[in-house]
């Protein structure tokens, strides 16, 4: 074990200013959307003739969402699971600003949260596109969100040591992180294709 690791194993580490206002913020956007989107689930289950107003169309409407299997997946609105989730990283983003800082357990922690939801959003956009039929503008939000934080946190890890990763690999970590910003970009342009393809004879007759 280097001193880095013993730092961050008995003093913990912190993260940069731009990392945590990332959090902050994104954490912040993520709530959000999923407090509105319970609520506009409650409104459609207890009020008739309601609409929520996340339904503008045919294909962007949250309505045609929310009534489906998806929408709740392991037996409660999937939102709820975002308003949780949201919150802890806000949580702890709060805290890195008054200078906190954690030790590894806490980041491997982050780092399993932002995966496990990475890989429901993954499913959850393909059940949109392709299951349902229809998209929600609330949950895009956080399809929006969750990769970068993904992204970021992952290669916070790697550069604090958080997640081992081989000495002679630092010159290629230290590209990638100088490039950071192309893992987002590849991500917006994948998931925008694929709404894109997936909705194109109806985005055409708006043209």
């Amino acid at each position: 074990m280097d001193a880095a690791d013993q730092d961050l194993d008995h003093g913990g580490t912190g993260a940069g200013r731009a990392m945590t206002w990332f959090l902050v913020i994104t954490s912040a956007l993520g709530f959000a959307a999923s407090f509105t989107l319970t609520y506009e689930r409650f409104k459609l289950f207890t009020t008739p003739g309601y609409t929520p107003s996340c339904s503008i169309n045919p294909i962007i409407s949250c309505g045609n969402v929310m009534t489906r299997w998806q929408a709740a997946v392991f037996g409660f609105p999937n939102p709820l699971i975002g308003i949780a989730g949201f919150a802890v990283v806000l949580t702890l983003a709060a805290g890195l600003l008054a200078g906190a800082r954690y030790r590894r357990w806490f980041w491997l922690g982050l780092q399993t949260g932002v995966t496990l939801g990475l890989v429901l959003i993954c499913w959850l956009i393909t059940q949109s596109l392709y299951g349902i039929g229809a998209l929600c503008p609330y949950c895009m939000v956080v399809w929006v969100i969750i990769f970068p934080m993904f992204w970021y946190v992952t290669l916070h890890n790697l550069r604090r040591r958080v997640i081992p990763f081989p000495e002679r690999g630092r010159d290629g970590l230290d590209t990638v992180v100088a490039l950071h910003w192309f893992g987002p970009l590849l991500w917006y342009l994948v998931v925008g294709g694929m709404v894109l393809i997936r909705f194109w004879d109806y985005w055409r007759t708006l043209l």
